[in-house]
């Protein structure tokens, strides 16, 4: 008789309680230095009725402790229903045995873990003395960038800039129900020119971010497109910014790239380092006050890997 236990779910309030930012930040930056085994990952695109485009992503990575695996499905146009635009499972499984030891809401992961990354990017790119982050987005991911960045910088005002102004209200009020002095942004343009760091959490297509509105030493964080037809920043911002990824993948995956080296406004070898090499020391970050900083992520498996080893290690403690 096969007596192999079936994997444990653990549940979204169990996984967010697992992935403080205090915490998570840091086991992904040992992350970041030790590294994995990451392949590309899979991209399945599905043609919508609507005429727009849902995506499905697989993404597998493997270390000696654990072997994971994150299913993914981006249905850009869910918010008109009332829906999350993304969804997602984590299988992690033994790195021994490969036995499926538990099933964690992904989507926890997923969010966290984006925002984590972005945190941490900022941690080697933002000014020093950054205190005013501007949020473009306000959904689940966006939802989470104040408290992010306030974990790597004295963030102590935020603003908030959505496609629909209600969408940034609600956002608004959950922060400032946390006590974080935050306020919708009416215009754009305006609340670039003012923030240290913008952090841009959508699922644009075409550009919504211009160059042209960027002050010296703003740090830019880009944490959508991760499709090549994706777009958050215009062509502008990667003339005039140092950009950074946070895995090489982005070259093949991100319309934010691919598009300003097709119009030779950058070429590959223009990037000035990774996150990994970054958290290892090997490409300098930030190098004077007045350089604009970009940092470009796509999302990488390692990252979920880190954060589900985190959620799996809290559970066999507790239990």
């Amino acid at each position: 008789m096969n007596t192999t236990p079936s994997p444990i779910v653990i549940d979204a309030a169990r996984t967010r309680a697992s992935l403080p930012f205090d915490r998570l930040i840091p086991a992904l930056r040992e992350a970041f230095t030790a590294g994995a085994d990451v392949p590309l990952r899979h991209h399945h695109f599905m043609p919508q009725p609507d005429g727009s485009t849902a995506t499905i992503l697989i993404m597998p990575a493997w270390q000696r402790a654990f072997v994971g695996i994150k299913i993914v499905t981006i249905f850009p146009e869910n918010g008109k229903k009332a829906l999350p635009g993304l969804f997602s499972s984590y299988l992690l499984c033994d790195g021994d045995t490969g036995q499926h030891v538990a099933l964690i809401d992904g989507n926890e992961i997923t969010s966290r873990r984006t925002a984590g990354i972005a945190a941490l990017g900022g941690a080697f790119l933002a000014r020093e003395d950054a205190t005013k982050l501007l949020v473009v987005g306000s959904g689940r991911i966006a939802s989470l960038l104040a408290d992010a960045f306030r974990a790597v910088r004295p963030i102590d005002k935020v603003a908030v800039w959505n496609v629909k102004e209600a969408g940034a209200a609600r956002l608004v009020f959950d922060l400032r129900a946390k006590g974080i002095d935050a306020h919708v942004a009416p215009d754009l343009e305006h609340a670039v020119g003012e923030a240290d760091i913008v952090s841009c959490a959508t699922l644009a297509e075409r550009p919504i971010i211009k160059g042209a509105w960027l002050k010296p030493g703003t740090h830019l964080d880009l944490i959508g497109s991760f499709t090549p037809f994706m777009r958050e920043a215009d062509d502008e911002v990667f003339r005039r910014g140092r950009i950074y990824v946070d895995t090489y993948d982005a070259l093949k995956e991100s319309g934010e790239l691919l598009d300003p080296i097709r119009n030779d406004v950058i070429a590959p070898d223009d990037l000035a380092g990774s996150l990994a090499e970054l958290c290892r020391g090997e490409r300098k970050g930030r190098g004077s006050d007045r350089e604009i900083t970009v940092f470009k992520a796509v999302g990488n498996a390692l990252s979920d890997i880190a954060a589900a080893g985190l959620v799996w290690r809290d559970f066999e403690k507790k239990d």
